[in-house]
C-alpha cells in the first residue's frame, strides 16, 4: 500500500509522491511533532508544538520537557499506529534532536527515527 508523501509534493514524473507504509508512519509522526496546538481547525489540540522550541534557549531543562511533551503526544495522537518504546532529546549547541523509538502496531520490527527541531518547515 502507498501513500501520499509529506509534505505533499510532486515526484520526478509529475504526480502526487508517494511513500511505502513505513515512510507514511514516519510522516505522521513530524505532523504531530511539529505541529502547533490550535494550528488545526477541526483538532485544535493535535500536535505538541516543537517549532517553538526554535527560539527557546537550549539547555536540559528544555530537553527533558521535551522529552514528555512528545512522548505524551505521540502516545495520545498515534497510540493506534504505534507503540512508543522511548524517546531521547539532546541539546548539542544550538541543535535539539528528538530520537524516536518505536514499534508499529503490526508489525515487530523497532524502528528508530531522528527528527532535529531546526529542521522543521516555519
Amino acid at each position: 500500500m502507498t501513500f501520499f508523501d509529506y509534505p505533499f509534493h510532486l515526484d520526478g514524473r509529475g504526480r502526487s509522491a508517494e511513500v511505502a507504509e513505513d515512510g507514511h508512519v514516519r510522516d505522521m509522526i513530524h505532523q504531530v511533532l511539529f505541529t502547533a496546538p490550535g494550528e488545526r481547525v477541526n483538532r485544535p489540540d493535535f500536535g505538541c508544538g516543537l517549532k517553538q522550541m526554535v527560539f527557546q534557549p537550549n539547555s536540559d531543562a528544555l530537553a527533558g520537557t521535551t522529552q514528555v511533551l512528545v512522548q505524551s503526544a505521540l502516545q495520545r495522537w498515534l497510540e493506534t499506529v504505534i507503540e512508543v518504546l522511548g524517546v531521547e532529546v539532546r541539546n548539542q549547541d544550538e541543535r535539539l534532536e528528538i530520537e524516536v523509538t518505536y514499534r508499529k502496531r503490526d508489525d515487530s520490527a523497532i524502528r528508530i527515527d531522528l527528527f532535529r527541531v531546526e529542521d522543521a518547515p516555519l
